[in-house]
């Protein structure tokens, strides 16, 4: 059997493994706020109080603001064209079975998986800090990638048991975070005063703290490549989207004020990796402290759990559409079960190898170049298709440049080596799927593959109302 006929086969293995009505709509927002409010809150707060100086809450405000022009683009288009591999879809129709969109939509998948080893980083630091053990101790990584292990076991029992635990645990952890917000708060006297002394306010600073920020909200997107799973999808994708990143930035705003009345900037930024729990014990004692690090092990958790599901899915559409090129290495099993293991297998790497503060700067840059691609994309090809406003898609394409444009500065002047490894990767994963493309693009049952993939909006459209 030749490999194309091969991969035929598992592409159709693959597309029988995907349940439709399998996810409902509040399945749907507990997934999205499940990948957020994870290692975005618990992790983020402290590296965006570096950046933003004193007035650091309202980068939140201001990252949901960005994050919401770009919602725009994908609710627009999910809702016309729902799909397994979101984000791969809209690339495709927008640039064609073309390297931009290969290597963006890989990009994107890359910057999930980043994702995932931010939160089990996240989660290591504190549970360590539960135990009174140090952040630089080589048990970081050790239960970092256990908890990676823990989700892949999860995951590899279904999406039943995904849509339930991240219901329970979404529940769980945004009451529970929520409550720390508003008790924090409270016992500070409803009060925050920025300590205006220290360091001032950073313009240049605080716009690129958006970069972090809007990583916070980037789950929204593990709902856009589940769309083919969602029950009513042309309807309950957008509602999905918009109701997580609405719960995700009073949660936010909550905490974030919350840490601040409590902790000065300079001790915020001295515990950053775990900033929440050192918040909690002047507000609310030991009793407090324990129980963030309790929702932190939760939280992160969970967020792994969903985030793992989510890109595993985008790896095995991009396989089905060909834009990136596939091994089963000798593993049974379907293309979905083979990316489960390299999506965990990469986050592991990445969790052993860079800190929190590194990996958070990797997925920033990944994330802001490939939302811009898509804007544009969209912007180009299919805004009167699918009906959306072009001066939003522009906005968001502004906003996305600004940011991206003053974090790269920011990282230039204190880590200019993270700056070149994110350069370096993105030019190299542009030049691969350029190769790989090249390559599967003289077969010629590649050509019909794409076709089929960029189908007309209409055509689309007719497919899933007949279904």
């Amino acid at each position: 059997m030749s490999r194309f006929a091969e991969r035929r086969i598992g592409s159709r293995a693959m597309a029988s493994t995907y349940k439709t009505n399998s996810i409902t709509l509040p399945g749907a927002i507990a997934m999205g706020t499940g990948v957020m409010i994870g290692a975005g809150i618990l992790a983020l707060t402290g590296q965006i109080a570096e950046l933003a100086g004193p007035l650091f809450p309202l980068s939140f405000l201001l990252g949901a603001i960005v994050t919401g022009f770009s919602a725009y683009t994908y609710v627009k288009m999910v809702n016309a064209f729902p799909s397994a591999g979101g984000i791969a879809m809209i690339l495709q129709k927008a640039y064609g079975p073309s390297t931009i969109a290969a290597g963006a939509a890989l990009l994107m998948a890359l910057s999930m998986v980043i994702n995932e080893s931010l939160v089990a980083r996240t989660f290591a630091t504190y549970a360590l800090r539960g135990l009174g053990i140090g952040t630089d101790s080589i048990l970081v990584p050790v239960l970092g990638v256990s908890v990676i292990v823990f989700a892949y076991l999860v995951n590899v029992s279904g999406n039943r048991s995904v849509g339930i635990l991240s219901i329970v645990m979404a529940v769980i952890k945004v009451a529970g975070i929520a409550l720390f917000g508003l008790a924090a708060l409270w016992a500070s006297g409803l009060t925050f005063k920025p300590d205006t002394d220290i360091g001032g306010f950073p313009i240049g600073g605080f716009i690129a703290s958006v970069a972090l920020s809007i990583l916070a909200f980037k789950g929204f997107t593990t709902i856009t490549n589940s769309g083919a799973e969602i029950t009513n999808p042309h309807r309950n994708v957008g509602r999905a989207i918009i109701i997580s990143i609405a719960i995700c930035v009073v949660v936010y705003l909550l905490v974030a004020f919350a840490v601040g009345s409590s902790l000065p900037l300079d001790r915020i930024i001295t515990t950053r990796d775990y900033a929440l729990a050192e918040a909690a014990e002047p507000a609310l004692g030991q009793t407090g402290f324990y129980l963030i690090i309790s929702l932190a092990l939760i939280a992160t958790a969970s967020g792994l759990v969903a985030s793992v599901f989510a890109v595993s899915r985008m790896l095995a559409m991009l396989t089905d559409m060909r834009m990136i090129p596939h091994s089963h290495f000798g593993m049974p099993g379907a293309i979905k079960d083979h990316t489960l293991v390299y999506t965990v297998a990469i986050a592991g790497f990445l969790t052993v190898f860079f800190d929190l503060s590194r990996i958070a700067a990797l997925g920033a840059f990944f994330y802001l170049v490939m939302d811009i691609l898509i804007h544009w994309g969209v912007f180009r090809h299919l805004r009167k298709e699918i009906g959306a406003q072009g001066w939003v898609l522009l906005t968001a394409i502004g906003l996305d440049a600004i940011v991206l444009g003053a974090f790269t500065t920011l990282k230039w002047q204190s880590d200019a080596a993270i700056v070149i490894i994110a350069i370096l990767a993105m030019t190299t994963v542009f030049i691969f799927e350029r190769v790989f493309l090249a390559r599967v693009g003289k077969h010629p049952d590649s050509q019909q593959e794409a076709h089929t993939v960029h189908a007309s909006p209409q055509s689309q459209s007719s497919r899933h109302d007949t279904r």
